[in-house]
This record gives structure tokens, sequence and C-alpha cells, in this order.
């Protein structure tokens, strides 16, 4: 008789490490439930996190309170500092809320923790998985996605111990179902797309520097159509949420600002091209072969920018400070003949959003019973 997996996810969102790390365990989860599984998160209280949401999910969220990081030791990672705890604090706290569940499946997605974090909990689950896209530290897991593009198992070789199954590249992103569903939709439309007449603007659920309302400010020089419609998509808790609506409002072409959208695959098929983060979303405007002009927020996303830039998927902003410049270059190169149905071509070819379901078969031949 099969039984329900049963899965734990360590994850954290913040002002400064953004949504993608939880956003894409959320849809893990929701697919190990869908399968009639279950799941409960371990989030860290950082300013912006995603606690509130992860529970209208209807997911059990064990808070982990902020620590006193002056006293707390520092680990030689990169992102230490996004774990708001010393690595071994962090363990013996999810420890203690994890104590008799029988967990299958740990999953962890969290720049701050490494092989130390992973060794300290391999007692509390049949299998521990890891979730990174930077391959900057070792890992003691058994299994390792990164959904990066270029992304090769090479780059894990002396990361990961020998027993580890890696799983790499965008054939494996995680994306929502209903990013698959509007697929056909999404690309039909696009076959004898020469104009932009509705463009998608989306930096991200928080966006702290309020780039948005600079794109906004760029887009008015802008050599688009007078009709072309602009529709900003915005987290609730964005800084610059007030600035950004008082500047729609004021905009020579029609735009409008969505806050907190559940249906971000619609948005995204209807639209002919996006301004966006360089990060997760970039999974999900591929999928639909939406061409998109993409801004580096973080040092994590400039490879993977980089990649898209080369694959002809989409366009690069290179500085934030030549904003303006840069995004009006891109605009008229993508409005010559062919080049909006050419990006969306290459774009259609880095995911076809099916990539959980791959993720979900990997682990099942790892040995998990999967209804």
């Amino acid at each position: 008789m099969k039984r329900a997996l049963r899965a734990a996810f360590r994850a954290d969102a913040s002002l400064d490490m953004g949504t993608g790390h939880v956003m894409r365990c959320l849809t893990l989860a929701e697919e190990i439930r869908r399968r009639g599984g279950s799941a409960i998160f371990l989030c860290r209280e950082h300013p912006g996190n995603l606690i509130k949401h992860i529970e209208s999910r209807n997911f059990a969220v064990v808070p982990l309170p902020m620590a006193d990081t002056a006293s707390s030791p520092v680990s030689g990672l990169a992102h230490a500092s996004w774990l708001g705890a010393s690595q071994a604090d962090d363990a013996a706290a999810c420890k203690a809320a994890l104590l008799g569940t029988g967990l299958d499946l740990l999953v962890v997605d969290h720049y701050g923790l490494d092989a130390h974090w992973e060794a300290a909990m391999g007692d509390m689950a049949r299998r521990i998985m890891a979730i990174d896209d930077i391959a900057d530290r070792h890992h003691d897991c058994d299994i390792l996605l990164d959904q990066n593009l270029g992304r090769q198992d090479i780059h894990y070789q002396n990361l990961v111990p020998s027993r580890c199954r890696v799983l790499t590249g965008t054939r494996y992103a995680l994306l929502r179902p209903e990013f698959a569903q509007w697929r056909d939709f999404s690309l039909k439309r696009r076959e004898k797309l020469h104009e932009i007449r509705s463009l998608l603007v989306n930096l991200g659920g928080v966006d702290k520097s309020n780039l948005t309302a600079v794109v906004l400010a760029a887009l008015e020089n802008c050599a688009l159509p007078l009709e072309c419609k602009i529709t900003v998509v915005m987290g609730g808790s964005s800084p610059g949420l007030l600035d950004v609506k008082s500047r729609a409002a004021c905009m020579a072409r029609k735009t409008e600002v969505l806050i907190n959208v559940d249906n971000m695959a619609e948005i995204m098929a209807h639209a002919d091209l996006a301004i966006g983060a360089a990060g997760t979303t970039s999974w999900e405007r591929c999928c639909l072969g939406l061409p998109a002009i993409v801004m580096v927020l973080a040092d994590n996303q400039r490879l993977l920018a980089e990649n898209l830039a080369r694959t002809g998927a989409a366009k690069m902003i290179e500085e934030q400070e030549d904003i303006a410049p840069q995004l009006q270059q891109h605009i008229l190169e993508i409005m010559q003949a062919n080049n909006l149905m050419s990006m969306s071509q290459m774009a259609a070819t880095v995911t076809d959003g099916q990539g959980t379901a791959r993720v979900l078969q990997s682990l099942a031949e790892s040995g998990f019973d999967l209804i």
C-alpha cells in the first residue's frame, strides 16, 4: 500500500533576497499535495517574508524568529547574512519543530545554508533535497536541483557527495501548472506578431529600489505605439507602490497597476513584451514564449540574464544606472521586422513548463511513492 509523501521546506523570502526561493518551493509543495502528499514550511521572520502568503495557500508554517545576528557566528558563505541566525542554531530550531513528523523529504532552498546544515538535519528525513542556482558552496544532500539556463552536472561535481542525484537545466524549471496550460494559446497568438500592443512590467514581488517607477518614466520616451497598453504587476508590500500608481495615472499610454495577482500565466500569455527581473519569472516568460527585456536586480541573476540574452530570448539591461537609454534602444531593436517573433521562438525553446513533473518523476525514481 502506498504511503503519502510527507515533505518539509526550509526557505525564506525578504526585502534583500526576494521571493523566488519560497515561490518555487510552493510550486513543488503544491504538486506534492496534488498527488496526495503533504508539506510544511519553516521560514524565518525576515522583513518582507511570505509567511502569510504560504498560509493563504493552506500550508502550515513554522515561523523562526530572527536571532541576534551581532552575537551569531557567521559562516564563510557569501550569503550568510541572509539566514538571520547561525547554521547550527537554525538546524536546532528546525529539528525541534520537525521532531516526530516522520518526514520522507526535506527540501532546503537557501543561499545561507550548506552541507553543515544538511548534515545536521540528516536524521530528520529519508532524503534531503537541495535547490540551488549559484553553485558556490558544498551540499550534503541526496538530490540537488539547479534549474538555471546553461547549468550542467559538472558544475556540482566537487560540491555534492557521490550518492547525490543532480538535476540541472531549465527542463527541470519549477513552474505552476497554469503556465503549461496557457503555453499553446500563448505561442499560437505570437506566430504572426509584429507590433507591441501590450507591454507587461513586473520587477518582482518586492522591488525595494522602486525601479518600476524608473521604467515607467523611461517608457514615456520610448517609440511604442500610443495605443500600446502597459500593465504593471507588483506585490502589495512593494515600498514604491503609491509612487507607481501615481505615475501610472499620468502616463500618456493607458497604464494599469495590478497587485498580488493570481493569474500571472494569463497576463503573460496576453502580453507582447515584458520588462522584468532576471529571476525565476524568466522561466514563466519563456514557457509562454514571451519576449523580454531583463534587468539584473541581484548578483545571482547576472549569469541567467547573460544566458537569456545569448540565446536571443531576451535583451539585457546591463546597468541599473542606464535604464532609460538602454530600454529605449532595446525597444527600437525589438520593433524591427520579425525581431519580436524571433525572440518569442527562442524563448519557447528554453523550457516547456513540464519541469515540476520531471522533478517529481526523479523523486519517484529515488524511491518515493508518489500517488
